[in-house]
């Protein structure tokens, strides 16, 4: 699967699609800022999707090993940290509007 094509899909499973409270909007934005931090791109890029996706990857990955599983419906005003580090993350990748990459 792609890169882009993961974060779409997680994107849509986090509920992006939603119209998110403003209160929300800033833990995205933190954590956004966050994740460009920790992965140190500059123009969002391909490499720059691929990049996220490993990210996002790590993070489920270790946040199941918790027992934390994606609920099925996002209560946003509720959200945990896992949530909105992933919907920052889709966010991102959503802003980069670059084309898939094979990962």
């Amino acid at each position: 699967m792609s890169a882009r094509r993961f974060l779409d899909r997680l994107g849509g499973e986090v509920g992006m699609a939603a119209v998110l409270p403003v209160g929300v909007l800033a833990a995205v934005d933190q954590h956004s800022a966050a994740v460009r931090d920790i992965l140190a791109y500059g123009a969002p890029t391909a490499a720059a999707v691929v990049l996220l996706a490993g990210y996002a990857k790590g993070v489920l990955d270790e946040a199941a090993a918790h027992g934390w599983s994606l609920p099925p419906v996002v209560e946003w005003p509720r959200a945990d940290w896992t949530t909105l580090r992933l919907a920052a993350v889709c966010a991102l990748a959503r802003d980069a509007d670059v084309p898939a990459l094979e990962a």
